[in-house]
């Protein structure tokens, strides 16, 4: 019965993954969270990059998915890094000790913001990890990304949204 139980709540959570976030159009609720990185202290909010376009990231350490789309996003990041976008990523239920580790890891270079307890990713209604979300310059959801992200969904879906070459 209990088995039962486990293969129902995988299978709920597979068929609404996807069904979570903002709407498209709609503000993102904002929070301040703090910077991963030690050194730099203090805190930030996704709300700091407004009147400029922010993918944000939300990653755990121990998500398998997560590190397939790292070099995938450092790459996008890279290539696109400039005064009116930005990346940042959002650690989330997470330890920051292993969350700096991951970074290193993969040399991220973007910004790093700490949501220990995963409260701000429910807020944002986050169904798991990874999940993006690109924000326009107004601070609404203009496109969510349930799962990783790809170099495809990247070119085809972000890229013309930020780049002004879709609406």
């Amino acid at each position: 019965m209990g088995a039962l139980a486990v293969i129902a709540l995988l299978g709920f959570g597979l068929a609404t993954k996807g069904e979570g976030g903002i709407p498209t159009g709609e503000p993102l609720p904002q929070a301040e969270l703090p910077v991963l990185d030690p050194a730099a202290g203090g805190e930030a909010s996704l709300d700091d990059y407004r009147g400029r376009w922010v993918l944000a990231n939300v990653w755990a350490s121990w998500c398998t998915p997560c590190r397939d789309e790292s070099p995938t996003l450092e790459r996008f990041w890279q290539e696109h890094r400039r005064d009116d976008f930005a990346l940042v990523g959002i650690d989330t239920q997470d330890n920051s000790d292993d969350a700096l580790d991951f970074v290193g890891e993969f040399g991220l270079t973007y910004n790093q913001l700490h949501d220990g307890s995963g409260d701000y990713a429910d807020d944002i209604g986050t169904t798991g990890v990874p999940e993006s979300v690109l924000i326009d310059p107004e601070g609404n959801v203009a496109y969510h990304v349930p799962g990783a992200v790809t170099e495809e969904i990247l070119r085809d879906r972000i890229e013309p949204l930020i780049e002004g070459r879709s609406s």
